[in-house]
């Protein structure tokens, strides 16, 4: 027999800001628990299940400086957003190489690899100037043949791409389960099915080998607390991608890594974002 789910409701911030602070803000609130962003005519709208109400208000007392700044709570039923995402989104293209689309794209003209995306409660549509940046890392870092670990994978953009870019294996998991779901679909949508995708985090698998590539599009916390083993997964001469933290934030995390036998390869920026490419000595 089958039981009815119970209902699950979201908490929802509604913000209203300056278009140029509509980034920061997100990335601010972000740390406060709320895990999705939809962008409207005057700001934006975030969504979390337990997000902490007393940090975001602690964020908006913060900014008090911004003008118009007014943020709303509500409560809302958890739900698809694909429709209102469909509404608004348009192809991605990085460095004429990459393309991502939704399903109902029509394609102008063919690009190396091609990724369709069609997100649900989950992050990563390469919209946003990280997961741009990590297509972007991608494109100059060898997956042919490799085993490949996507940490927090979201919609799974990053482990498709790495299947694309001829991985031979793809360990891709995130902590929330319309993300693993999510990526699971898009896993499939793009017909890669060396991609493995599960419900967890770093640490809750062992491995009976290390990783030649490591892509973790996070945030700049959690990526320093996760330094040491993400560094502990990865192989010798294996190589770290990470984005998620500001161009301000560069020299931390470089720092961070080079405590553990990390050396930075290059790094990429894009509106104040940045992501950095490290290697295993």
């Amino acid at each position: 027999m089958n039981e009815a789910h119970a209902t699950v409701y979201y908490t929802r911030l509604t913000v209203i800001c300056p278009p140029d602070h509509s980034e920061i803000l997100m990335a601010e609130i972000a740390e406060a628990g709320f895990d999705t962003f939809l962008e409207t005519d005057h700001g934006f709208e975030a969504y979390g299940e337990q997000p902490s109400r007393e940090s975001a208000t602690a964020i908006q007392e913060k900014y008090r400086h911004i003008q118009p700044l007014l943020f709303r709570f509500d409560q809302v039923e958890k739900q698809n957003w694909n429709e209102e995402w469909e509404k608004n989104v348009e192809p991605v293209i990085v460095a004429d190489a990459v393309l991502v689309r939704a399903a109902f794209h029509q394609l102008a003209k063919p690009y190396p690899y091609e990724i369709i995306i069609t997100p649900k409660m989950s992050f990563g549509t390469g919209h946003h100037p990280t997961t741009h940046l990590m297509l972007q890392a991608q494109l100059s870092v060898d997956h042919a043949g490799k085993y490949v670990m996507d940490a927090g994978c979201g919609t799974g953009i990053l482990a498709v791409m790495a299947s694309k870019r001829g991985a031979t294996r793809v360990d891709a998991f995130d902590i929330d389960e319309w993300s693993v779901e999510n990526a699971r679909e898009n896993v499939a949508v793009n017909h890669c099915h060396n991609v493995e995708v599960w419900l967890g985090k770093l640490g809750m698998r062992t491995y009976e080998h290390r990783f030649a590539v490591i892509l973790a599009n996070i945030n700049k916390n959690i990526l320093l607390a996760d330094m040491p083993a993400l560094a502990s997964h990865l192989e010798p001469q294996g190589m770290l991608l990470l984005s998620g933290f500001y161009s301000t934030d560069l020299d931390d995390m470089i720092a961070a890594g080079r405590a553990h036998g990390l050396r930075k390869v290059t790094h990429y920026e894009r509106e104040g974002w940045a992501s950095l490419v490290m290697k295993n000595e």
